[in-house]
């Protein structure tokens, strides 16, 4: 009882008002801070000299300057929260540019940025280097089903990697290897681009690896066609350019390294190496699927 009375006497209770009042006024205080500080940090934020006002695009050689530099305009328009301006340079979308870059433009391999100079964002790009070229599912000559890629006379760029970045010009001629495959069961039903994809990225620098190492002992390979049952076909450079080339057959999966010893070793063995060289542009095919028993064919 003694307690009770205590709590509730006038002097208990004035303390206990003051403390309340105490209180509501440091969150009074708080509030007024944060929205000074957040009206103080906007004004800050628009402050000319801390904000962006010169984009200059380096390194690009084939995308248009003027296209990258809209691109990373429209990053870097508008506000955060309707008050900061993303042109500053402490909190411009940095990552975000990087990304849209290299989704909008395939070829673009890498990007660099430099803000050092606060009212100067500097954008370099690194473009991939144009390689190879990838033709559709089959060569034209092959393929006479209807599973094919619409508009099946382009080519499109690879680079090292294999990976698909864009649209080819016309070449005549072997000016680059070309590679045939289905890339993506989806795209090709849906009639998609195959820009931004990888072909067959898992084997791609293995089979330039065996490319190259062809090249050295004579052999020129102008097309790899992979088929959905894993088999390659491998086409060597043609003597008439109206025809295909002898057809080199082994299997995905295979050791290339085997593959290339093989393939040297039966072209430098009686009696297909005389053959090989006298009657080359009637050689059907040589099949390497089946270990170290080896087939060819002549028409």
């Amino acid at each position: 009882m003694k307690n009770r009375s205590v709590l509730n006497s006038p002097r208990f209770l004035s303390l206990k008002k003051k403390k309340r009042q105490i209180l509501r006024k440091k969150i009074f205080f708080l509030i007024f801070l944060f929205f000074l500080i957040f009206i103080g940090s906007s004004f800050l934020a628009k402050w000319e000299k801390l904000n962006i006002n010169n984009i200059q695009i380096t390194g690009n050689k084939v995308i248009e300057t003027k296209m990258i530099e809209e691109a990373v305009k429209e990053k870097i328009a508008g506000n955060y929260l309707w008050v900061f301006p993303k042109t500053n340079f402490i909190i411009y979308p940095q990552h975000a540019i990087e990304i849209d870059l290299k989704n909008k433009f395939k070829r673009i391999g890498d990007v660099f940025i430099n803000d050092k100079n606060i009212k100067n964002l500097e954008v370099f790009v690194v473009e991939r280097t144009a390689l190879y070229t990838y033709c559709g599912i089959a060569p034209p000559q092959l393929d006479n089903s209807e599973n094919k890629l619409p508009d099946e006379e382009k080519c499109y760029f690879l680079d090292e990697d294999g990976y698909i970045f864009d649209e080819a010009p016309y070449f005549s001629g072997e000016v680059y290897l070309k590679f045939y495959g289905l890339i993506n069961k989806t795209m090709a039903k849906n009639g998609d681009k195959p820009s931004g994809f990888y072909f067959y990225q898992a084997n791609f620098r293995k089979l330039i690896s065996l490319k190259e190492t062809l090249e050295k002992i004579g052999i020129k390979p102008v097309i790899f066609y992979i088929q959905d049952n894993g088999d390659v076909k491998m086409f060597l450079s043609p003597l008439l350019k109206s025809q295909m080339g002898p057809e080199i057959i082994f299997k995905l999966n295979s050791d290339l390294e085997q593959i290339a010893e093989n393939l040297q070793s039966v072209l430098t063995t009686e009696p297909l190496q005389s053959k090989f060289k006298s009657k080359y542009s009637s050689l059907l095919y040589i099949d390497l699927r089946f270990g170290n028993k080896i087939y060819y064919k002549f028409k």
